[in-house]
């Protein structure tokens, strides 16, 4: 049971560990792109290559027939990866193994829609995924399996969805494998990632540079970040923490540097909207940005 390309890698290692995937269930087609043509999502067009029977529901709750088709299907165990859809209680009862999810953060901290965002944001020096029996609650079930990876300077968040990914592939096939025994969520330490907007992409030259990096690295892919320049979009793709003071949003020098609520961003890849992206360097031989103007 996923969606979006974060689940891909779990349902090829299920299929490629040897596991009999009795159906998939993901999200029904919607309209997406340019043309807002309706397309199946990531998960649907995967399960399809495999030769799997794929389920696309809108909704599950308050519908017995629904349940009813799911209890049939006599599962051991169903995986849950991102999936979009909240599961009532017969459907986390009817497999014999519970319903495993694998979330993208070391439980309980963060909780919810956004966790690998919400790491890099926070400054943690670390993630990673942990796999869990569902219950009612959010994110709130027993842990099976832990693992750890760094968050760096450098970390974006399409790196660590990559690698979160790819770990937690191996690690619900283990957790098939080996049964491990379900320890409950420490009381203490959990907070809540909530889902990303298209509104949360837009710079606030207030805030401290530390934290505008950050979202830049965090918002990496989706939904971005942005800034107005002379009325115009101009993406930030990349930045760079360095000294300096002025108002924030002002550009303070010919390199792309910019005031922030507290100390300075240069910024070093950017895209004006319809254009190509650019190093900074590249985009102001053909853009100039004199020092004095203003972001926003």
């Amino acid at each position: 049971m996923g969606s979006p390309d974060f689940a891909v890698p779990a349902l090829r290692a299920l299929r490629d560990a040897g596991h009999v995937i009795a159906a998939v269930y993901c999200q029904p087609p919607r309209p997406a792109g340019r043309g807002q043509g309706v397309r199946p999502c990531p998960v649907q067009l995967a399960a399809e290559q495999l030769g799997l029977e794929v389920r696309t529901p809108a909704r599950l709750r308050g519908d017995p027939e629904l349940a009813a088709a799911f209890a049939a299907l006599a599962l051991d165990a169903a995986v849950v990866v991102a999936y979009g859809l909240i599961l009532p209680p017969a459907f986390l009862a009817a497999p014999r193994r519970g319903c495993l999810n694998i979330h993208a953060s070391l439980l309980p901290r963060w909780r919810g829609a956004g966790p690998i965002q919400a790491a890099i944001l926070a400054g943690d020096a670390e993630t990673g995924v942990t796999i869990m029996r569902m219950d009612e609650g959010l994110d709130t079930g027993p842990m099976l399996l832990r693992e750890a990876v760094p968050i760096t300077p450098a970390t974006t968040a399409a790196v660590l969805h990559d690698a979160l990914a790819a770990m937690g592939s191996r690690l619900v096939v283990r957790a098939l494998a080996d049964d491990p025994p379900a320890v409950p969520q420490p009381a203490e330490g959990a907070c809540y990632a909530p889902k990303l907007t298209r509104q949360d992409a837009r710079i606030d030259w207030t805030a401290p540079a530390v934290a505008i990096e950050r979202r830049v690295r965090a918002f990496d892919p989706w939904p971005g970040t942005f800034t107005l320049l002379d009325g115009a979009t101009l993406k930030v793709l990349a930045a760079a923490l360095v000294d300096g003071e002025g108002a924030p949003g002002v550009v303070l020098d010919d390199r792309l540097t910019v005031a922030c609520g507290v100390s300075a961003l240069r910024l070093t890849r950017v895209q004006l909207a319809g254009r190509a992206p650019l190093e900074s360097d590249a985009f102001l031989r053909g853009h100039p940005v004199p020092t004095g103007t203003r972001l926003g």
